[in-house]
């Protein structure tokens, strides 16, 4: 199989050329575009995840000999939660050569967190099924870079810090409302809007209700930040 011209300039961004192109080509398929001759990403996404989290469980037991398994799990949620995944995508610019449905297209899946990361985790998964374990880690720990020394500035709850930036200003506590639901039952993806009393908010989409108020409190945190 030969690629695209854009699928080649990935394998650049990303620092891997693959010996069987179909992988990759498999990676950047959403299911939107799924049909009886072309595979989707979702099985490879599945993979990917659990090859994500072994790099990262390695990169921070390695990183700090001494810590808790208290101390080590939010470390690792920051690293792995689909806000970051979906930041990583962004750099190496993977939306532009995703391939999506029509609908999902309208609908701006290419701003959807969770399609960002689900298809970074096939990306990895890819790679991983292309050149074994070692060559994945090295993809990740490359991708991730400084990510993973500054891991504990991010592994704040993002929700509890963003109480704590409220309370600190007299304001009302945070709301989370729900603004969206969509996909199928056994797979729902959800919309929530966290809003401050002041008229602050942000907006995130995950493939759960916590999952989605976190990122959006994270969303919220860096607006003010970058506001101040």
């Amino acid at each position: 199989m030969k690629l695209s011209a854009d699928l080649k300039a990935f394998e650049e961004r990303i620092g891997h050329q693959f010996a069987d192109p179909a992988l990759l080509v498999r990676a950047v398929t959403h299911a939107s575009m799924s049909s009886a001759n072309r595979d989707d990403n979702q099985r490879l996404e599945f993979l990917g995840d659990r090859v994500l989290g072994l790099v990262m469980a390695e990169a921070l037991l390695a990183l700090d000999t001494g810590a808790t398994e208290g101390q080590l799990a939010p470390r690792f949620n920051a690293l792995v939660r689909k806000e970051t995944c979906a930041d990583v995508a962004r750099e190496i610019d993977l939306g532009k050569v995703l391939k999506l449905g029509r609908s999902e297209m309208i609908s701006g899946g290419l701003r959807k967190l969770a399609l960002l990361g689900d298809a970074i985790e096939a990306v990895i998964a890819a790679v991983y099924l292309d050149g074994g374990f070692d060559v994945a880690k090295a993809l990740v720990l490359r991708l991730w870079g400084a990510r993973i020394d500054t891991v504990e500035e991010d592994a704040r709850d993002a929700k509890t810090a963003l109480q704590e930036w409220a309370q600190a200003r007299k304001l009302a506590p945070p709301q989370y409302v729900q603004t969206n639901r969509s996909g199928p039952d056994h797979a729902p993806v959800f919309t929530i809007e966290a809003r401050l009393e002041n008229g602050k908010q942000a907006r995130a989409t995950a493939p759960s209700k916590r999952a989605a108020e976190q990122e959006a409190a994270s969303t919220l945190l860096r607006q003010l930040e970058n506001n101040t």
